[in-house]
């Protein structure tokens, strides 16, 4: 079996499974949000049911519109925080949380061998630390939390292995962009990504949340790594429970395999209106910037400011720019202060916000007035996902945000002395 296969069969009490089996699954963690859990808690209380089937595995948290910026959203996070305080669910408030994907791996709340479901489609970040984590409907999280169960058929799984080192200023940003490039936005769909090779093993856990985490910009119902030491040593300071190792067999059946040289990989630009719309930076073009982004569930670990400070630091943005930076998590943001990294932002230009979802979505602290462009760090770029239909959204990693935020245009890093 698959490494997927292998974790759902451990799941759902089978000594095998196949792609296309319909299953019922134990689940391990279960995950909402502001947006989210209000509309998973009204049909929990819909069914009838009265308590959650574990309120240790129910983690609830609030960060797509907080601090509020709104009186919906204030009702919203309301509901949500009154839920969880009378089923005594695993929640974290504004000031102790961070955007739920950066937050869980960094509190020890998912572990290898997981199975994991949230009620947002990033919820895929996971598989970085070798669980089998996908993101489902607030339907499916209410019965989800009444029953500790989810059924689901068995995905297919299609092998990437990714070969070489990546130059200077290629992230797992870059890979997996390239990799959506190649295959498209449906051509994962419904199956497990398993990464590997080389360059993965030499990611650091941040490059391969990163991957993860687009994983369903492919299409893909879930992305998933090997464990390794470094996963290992990410995991055991942090693990709250036992958790179980699980590893693909050598003569497990895959869908398709994939094979990449990943020096030959430049740092991409996915431009609109899709993330498979990706471009190596030196065929960008002449692209002038009104915003820039760095931060949100892909890219707002402390790896990513650590690299946008080194290029930020002693410069100034451009003027006819905006530069946000929105850290992953308190944790995040107070590393980042310990570091000096929060000066060299703001020396340079830039907004620090505390951390939140916020303009990845459309929600607030940057939103795009018709005809603006931005340069993100963020997932996605389809129509109006950062405000005005009439805006445009690209995407990178950390590095091109902050040499295009210096340049006022998209830019390599190699363009700044």
């Amino acid at each position: 079996m698959t490494l997927a296969e292998k974790i759902l069969a451990a799941h759902c009490g089978k000594d095998k499974v196949s792609p296309g089996d319909f299953i019922d699954v134990r689940v391990d963690l279960i995950l909402a949000n502001d947006i989210t859990a209000p509309l998973a808690i009204k049909e929990f209380e819909r069914l009838g049911a009265k308590r959650v089937f574990d309120p240790q595995r129910v983690v609830m948290v609030p960060d797509h519109f907080v601090p509020n910026k709104d009186i919906p959203s204030a009702e919203q996070a309301k509901l949500m925080r009154q839920f969880a305080q009378e089923q005594g669910l695993i929640y974290f408030e504004v000031g102790a949380a961070g955007i739920e994907h950066v937050l869980l791996p960094e509190q020890g709340l998912v572990l290898p061998g997981d199975v994991v479901v949230g009620a947002d489609s990033h919820t895929c970040t996971y598989g970085a630390l070798g669980a089998f984590a996908t993101g489902m409907g607030s339907t499916d999280i209410a019965c989800a939390m009444a029953t500790g169960d989810i059924w689901m058929k068995v995905p297919p799984t299609i092998k990437f292995i990714y070969h070489g080192r990546p130059r200077k200023w290629v992230g797992g940003k870059d890979l997996i962009l390239y990799t959506i490039g190649e295959i498209g936005v449906d051509g994962a769909l419904y199956a497990a990504m398993e990464f590997c090779g080389q360059a993965i093993d030499a990611l650091s856990m941040d490059g391969r949340f990163t991957m993860s985490n687009m994983a369903i910009e492919a299409g893909a119902k879930a992305g998933i790594c090997r464990v390794d030491e470094k996963t290992l040593d990410y995991v055991r300071p942090r693990a709250r429970r036992p958790y179980v190792v699980f590893e693909p067999d050598d003569d497990a059946e895959y869908a398709a395999v994939v094979e990449y040289d990943v020096s030959q990989i430049e740092p991409q630009v996915a431009f609109p209106h899709i993330p498979s719309n990706t471009r190596p930076i030196s065929q960008a073009g002449e692209i002038k910037l009104d915003q820039v982004v760095i931060g949100s569930c892909t890219n707002g670990r402390l790896e990513d400011l650590r690299i946008a400070a080194e290029i930020l630091k002693g410069k100034q943005i451009n003027k006819n720019l905006r530069l946000i930076i929105i850290p992953g998590t308190q944790g995040v943001y107070l590393n980042a202060l310990r570091e000096g990294l929060i000066e060299t932002f703001i020396k340079a230009g830039a907004a620090v916000s505390t951390p939140t979802c916020g303009p990845c979505l459309g929600g607030y602290m940057g939103v795009l007035a018709p005809g603006e462009r931005c340069l993100a760090t963020t997932n996605r770029n389809f129509v109006g996902r950062m405000g005005s239909t009439e805006s445009e959204v690209y995407l990178c990693n950390p590095a091109v945000a902050a040499a295009s935020a210096i340049l006022g245009k998209i830019a390599s890093p190699e363009e700044i002395a």
